[in-house]
């Protein structure tokens, strides 16, 4: 047999065996052609669950109708977040990407007044990641209370009041200057999701 029609043959018997991975058909370990005796197995081992459908460690909220949308945040309440952060409610909306769905609301400015976010990480160093970036600990006054930490920061800009326990984090940015607002909202949020 010439040398191209062996590459013929060898090209043939590994295209062959693509076909049997799909499901089409079946070759033998000996690169026989078609004669079905040995298949692909079709089972594969169990996968974990994707986590916040694998978001970035910075993701942020996005809702798509922005202040327009009127979602309600299914664990917290609309009037005690406009009553907590002292601002009227006009719009609100969820992001279901995340696994717990992270609760965007406004009032008259552009900028939402509050934003909560609940990361479910793989790990504990990725929710301590987490709260690294919202809260920097270079920028922040540090927080530990019931097992969790993290840290908080206020200023004319608007305040961040983020923590972490096991592979959970909780990020609650304020369009106020107090974080004691970001922390009251966080407090209720993880009362609420019992976490």
């Amino acid at each position: 047999m010439n040398r191209t029609a062996r590459s013929g043959m060898v090209l043939l018997a590994c295209l062959t065996c693509f076909i049997s991975v799909t499901g089409l058909t079946g070759c033998s370990s000996s690169g026989d052609i078609g004669n079905g005796t040995v298949t692909a197995s079709a089972s594969a081992a169990p996968t974990a669950p994707v986590l916040d459908s694998n978001l970035p460690v910075d993701a942020l909220p996005v809702i798509p109708a922005g202040k327009s949308e009127m979602v309600p945040c299914p664990y917290l309440d609309t009037q005690w977040v406009a009553n907590t952060n002292g601002q009227r409610m006009i719009g609100q909306g969820i992001d279901a990407r995340f696994n717990t769905p992270a609760c965007v609301f406004w009032s008259f400015p552009d900028e939402p007044q509050a934003t909560v976010i609940v990361r479910h990480m793989p790990t504990e160093q990725a929710a301590i990641n987490v709260v690294d970036w919202a809260a920097p600990i270079t920028t922040t006054e540090p927080v530990d209370e019931n097992g969790w930490s993290g840290g908080r920061s206020g200023n004319p800009q608007g305040a961040v009041y983020a923590v972490q326990k096991g592979p959970v984090a909780v990020v609650v940015f304020s369009n106020q200057e107090q974080s004691l607002k970001a922390e009251l909202i966080a407090k209720e949020t993880i009362k609420n999701l019992n976490l």
